[in-house]
């Protein structure tokens, strides 16, 4: 479907289930928290409920003690030190010293003197001339304390051990699992399916892919019988690679091999041989293999191995990853270290194996190359009824129509189209799912969730519907354009306004079918230009794929007189490193001026047709503003039946 729019570690067998739980050990993180915990309560509890404040010898004998606040006198002998306690009735006085809170415990005050101090001597004298009521008690004591500073002294290293702790323990299970440690980080991270029935999809669950089925059939039959192919003196093939589109279902067919093989099977992804440490991604390559050959006969099976199979670089220094260049020839190596029959099949999967590197590419590592394509009408019909086991469906609901709706999409596409419409069926309060909830699901998925509540001026409206309308227009008379399903000005996503094709699956497109396309492309912006004399900025996508067609007619396709027959496609990708061209000055002119001359004709085609149909178009436009969707039978009614090509609505009553 087309639019047009603006702006694990496998279970365990029964044994391993009654075998004794091992006794754990020792905690020793706990009891380093512990430490560190009696440690601070130790400080907190040394430090008193109150914070002294200090105060001169003199203030203190001539202000303080003569006040008659004071209820006891503490003095330290071997730390020179006078600690002084005030009495209960006396704390709301000096409220005012500790921030407006009123001091609880004590000490409150203390004072330092030399070694010379008498204490004895100048605080007796000092009691003794005090007023009975203004007298206070004297202690003369000395601090010893073991503990104080051991603690002190163990605190930080205890502390360093703890950080210690901390930041090692999540590094545990990087690259070993449990009880590994830091030193296991190099061992390989594939999951291990060694029971049968570990992996339920089976070949039944993988609908369409049936040339890629057959393929990988034929491994999973080379190991369960491989005499009946090394008889004949056939050699078992060292790999397949699973190239194809994103969604369409390469991993999926990887996990039915693993269901349907009665062998080990390892699964990883690429970018899991990838680490922050120098020489891991090699050392895990070498453990998987080491791994695969004790299971023999197995599977390995690496998903997305263009993370780490990507070419190598040319310019070292530039854009090269020694760290991924290792990775990938030790994964080279081990491809060409083991027997020819050894029983060990590598299986891997990409979507971009135009960046791959040719060594890896090569027979004798992979021997063949699956392609799974986005499946046709027959292989969606197919993915639809699987999709559509577990969704309670309206009586006589036909699923041929979902399939014909639905070209171009892939298979996660697909199961996406079956839960979004499950989804919209309960958002409904609906007791099955209705045909409408589908046709919701795709323009959903299509064009974005409406926006209704999106202001737009009377204007902008007339203009959206004018533009809409054009690009239904062109593409309904002209006979090599998508034929049209509907057009709506209810915006969607980013867009305003929006139109959905029906295209011919076809395999090859001539001259006629793009330029008819081109013009269909740049129909709303002729259609702006005809009713309101003047252009807008709502035909920027439309312009941006009319501008990208042309050159590739003209680069890729040689599509053009004055060009000829030459193309500039470079299939490997090498070219988008280089700083130049592949063609001189003179040509790039030419080139430009042969994509504007397309371009024009696609623009003089359009203008031709709405011209000579500028009735019907004017009332399509006014049947937009009032309906704000319509569909290809209203199109049919104002301009007739369609020439040339699939018409939209023969396949709808076809199918009705």
């Amino acid at each position: 479907m087309e639019r047009n729019n603006r702006g694990q570690q496998g279970p365990q067998n029964d044994n391993s289930r009654r075998m004794r739980q091992p006794r754990r050990g020792f905690n020793w993180f706990s009891l380093v928290y512990l430490i560190l915990l009696l440690g601070l309560a130790y400080m907190w509890s040394s430090t008193g409920t109150a914070d002294p404040l200090k105060r001169e010898w003199i203030d203190v004998k001539e202000n303080l003690l003569i006040s008659g606040d004071v209820e006891k006198l503490v003095y330290v002998r071997n730390e020179h030190k006078g600690e002084i306690f005030l009495k209960q009735s006396a704390l709301e006085k000096y409220k005012n010293l500790y921030g407006g809170r009123e001091p609880k415990g004590g000490p409150h005050f203390y004072f330092l003197v030399s070694e010379k101090f008498d204490a004895e001597n100048q605080l007796d004298a000092l009691v003794e001339s005090l007023p009975e009521a203004n007298r206070f008690k004297v202690v003369v004591e000395e601090h010893k304390s073991y503990w104080g500073p051991i603690i002190e002294w163990l605190l930080f290293p205890l502390m360093l051990l703890l950080m210690f702790f901390f930041f090692m323990r999540p590094m545990r299970n990087m690259g070993g699992g449990s009880g590994g440690g830091i030193f296991s980080v190099g061992k390989s991270q594939a999951k291990l399916y060694e029971k049968a029935g570990s992996v339920k999809v089976t070949f039944k669950d993988v609908a369409g892919m049936e040339e890629a089925k057959v393929e990988v059939k034929e491994i999973v039959d080379f190991l369960k019988n491989p005499k009946k192919y090394t008889a004949l003196g056939g050699k078992i093939p060292k790999g397949a690679l699973l190239v194809g589109p994103p969604g369409t279902g390469k991993t999926l067919l990887a996990k039915a091999v693993a269901g349907e093989a009665d062998v080990p099977f390892f699964s990883m992804s690429g970018s899991d041989f990838v680490e922050m440490f120098v020489g891991v991604g090699a050392s895990r390559v070498r453990d998987l293999f080491r791994q695969a050959k004790e299971k023999a006969p197995c599977i390995v099976f690496i998903d997305e191995i263009d993370a780490v199979g990507r070419a190598r670089s040319k310019n070292a220094g530039f854009t090269s990853n020694d760290e991924r260049e290792n990775t990938l020839n030790q994964l080279l190596t081990e491809m060409d270290g083991f027997g020819s029959n050894s029983g060990v099949i590598i299986l891997a999967a990409t979507n971009r194996a135009d960046i791959l590197d040719k060594a890896l590419m090569r027979a004798g590592r992979f021997d063949r190359q699956i392609h799974v394509d986005l499946p046709e009408l027959k292989e969606r019909l197919d993915i639809f009824k699987v999709h559509l086991r577990n969704i309670k469906l309206e009586p006589g609901f036909q699923i041929d129509f979902l399939a014909k709706q639905t070209p171009g999409f892939s298979g996660a596409d697909i199961a996406n189209v079956c839960n979004e419409a499950a989804l919209i069926a309960a958002r409904k309060n609906k007791d099955v799912v209705e045909k409408q909830d589908f046709l919701d699901a795709i323009d959903r998925i299509v064009g974005g969730l409406e926006r209704k509540s999106k202001i737009i001026t009377p204007d902008e409206k007339n203009t959206i519907a004018h533009h809409e309308a054009g690009h239904a227009t062109v593409s309904w008379l002209l006979p090599n354009a998508n034929p049209l399903l509907k057009v709506t000005i209810i915006p969607r996503g980013q867009s305003l306004g929006a139109a959905w094709y029906l295209p011919e699956e076809r395999q090859l497109t001539t001259t006629e079918q793009m330029m008819d396309e081109m013009a269909a492309t740049i129909g709303g912006r002729v259609a702006e230009e005809i009713v309101n004399g003047r252009i807008s900025t709502g035909a920027l996508s439309d312009l941006e794929k009319l501008t990208k067609q042309a050159y590739a007619m003209v680069t890729y396709f040689g599509m053009s007189d004055k060009i000829g027959n030459l193309s500039y496609y470079d299939s490997t990708g090498s070219r988008d490193m280089a700083f130049s061209k592949p063609y001189s000055e003179k040509t790039a002119e030419l080139i430009d001026e042969e994509v504007k001359r397309l371009i024009d004709q696609a623009h003089a085609t359009a203008l031709q047709v709405l011209t000579e149909n500028r009735e019907g178009f004017e009332k399509l436009a006014s049947l937009l503003l009032e309906r704000e969707v319509v569909f290809s039978e209203d199109l049919e009614a104002i301009f007739g039946p369609r020439k040339g090509g699939v018409d939209p609505n023969k396949l709808l009553r076809d199918e009705a």
